[in-house]
């Protein structure tokens, strides 16, 4: 988990807010994709592997926060 120590939190806010919720019109990516997650509609390799990839900035900022509470 040291990984998640060194990179800088700027870094990762940066990454979620525009990696993670690029295009920003009509609706980001991430909710798209969540959207057809709930609706069972999420098949195609590229739609998952575009979930991944929208999704992993937001999951690395959310174990950040959960290493630096954990670790105070």
């Amino acid at each position: 988990m040291t990984f998640l120590d060194q990179i800088p939190w700027w870094v990762l806010i940066a990454a979620a807010l525009t990696l993670g919720l690029a295009p920003f019109v009509p609706e980001p990516h991430i909710v798209e994709k969540l959207r057809m997650l709930a609706q069972g509609t999420l098949r195609r390799p590229i739609d998952i592997f575009d979930l991944i990839l929208h999704a992993t900035p937001f999951v690395l900022l959310a174990a950040k926060v959960v290493r630096t509470v954990m670790v105070r």
